[in-house]
């Protein structure tokens, strides 16, 4: 198998958005900044079956693709991926729910990845599991094209990606009760204080999630940072709709995920790695 980490079955604990390296990477090199949130919806804001959703805004600078990227971006995207906001972001804010059938071709399960980042996880786990259909979703372009162009290289098949929102996404483009599984792998943890609300894994986020799950579907999240760890444990925890599973478990999806290079090197700097594993009702 070729990506850069090592496929691995995750530890004990039954277990998170876009990978932290991702978008210290975007930050870093200017590809992307997330601008200040704004208030929590009031409660008739439309959302109520929900609670208060954490409202993420990103700002997406114009990223910088390399040639052959942007050669694949060109010949790939209008098949295999779809922008989710503004119209001027390229694609509505609202619509029906994804045909999963008609836009893989086939009918399988359908697992769907919050935060891909460049797509280590995704291509390894997608690889593994070529009856299972993914979506994953990014913010962050130049991470998305790096994924086309390893989906291209290495044709692979039962992927599709999706440029936005990932609340968006969840709220308007996945129908109740359609995915046997959600991942999210390293969420940007937000560490101070009075960001915690901007986290994504917050009650109404996991609400939603189970909402999505089939029965027996899968939440299968992940984060290094050991206060995000305990917010996730405790909400995921009080969502009626999910039970914590032994990873050894009968599961309807694999939760063998490649260590990333991200994650390798907060294990050389002592941070733990929490896995979280709840099913559906």
């Amino acid at each position: 198998m070729r990506h850069h980490g090592q496929m691995h079955a995750q530890p004990g604990v039954g277990t998170c958005f876009d990978a932290p390296v991702q978008v210290k990477a975007d930050l870093e090199a200017g590809e992307a900044t997330r601008e200040g949130m704004p208030p929590a919806p009031e409660p008739d804001s439309g959302r109520p079956e929900h609670g208060y959703l954490p409202a993420t805004s990103f700002r997406s600078r114009r990223s910088t693709l390399s040639g052959a990227q942007r050669q694949t971006w060109e010949r790939l995207w209008p098949k295999l991926g779809m922008s989710v906001g503004t119209p001027a972001e390229g694609g509505p804010r609202r619509g029906e729910p994804l045909d999963t059938s008609a836009w893989f071709g086939r009918r399988a399960p359908v697992v769907l990845e919050i935060g891909c980042g460049s797509g280590t996880s995704t291509l390894a786990m997608a690889k593994e599991e070529p009856d299972v259909d993914v979506i994953a979703v990014e913010i962050y372009r130049r991470g998305l094209a790096q994924l086309l162009s390893a989906i291209d290289r290495e044709q692979v098949g039962n992927i599709r990606l999706i440029r936005g929102n990932a609340i968006d996404v969840l709220e308007h483009l996945i129908a109740p009760r359609s995915l046997i599984g959600v991942r999210v792998f390293f969420p940007d943890p937000w560490p101070k204080a009075r960001h915690h609300k901007r986290r994504f894994l917050q009650p109404a986020t996991i609400g939603l999630i189970a909402d999505r799950l089939l029965p027996g579907g899968v939440l299968h999240a992940a984060t290094d940072h050991p206060g995000y760890a305990e917010q996730i444990a405790e909400v995921g925890d009080a969502e009626p709709r999910l039970c914590r599973v032994d990873p050894g478990s009968r599961l309807p999806t694999s939760i063998v995920r490649p260590t990333t290079k991200y994650e390798t090197k907060a294990h050389e700097s002592g941070s733990a790695v929490t896995e979280f594993i709840w099913k559906r009702r």
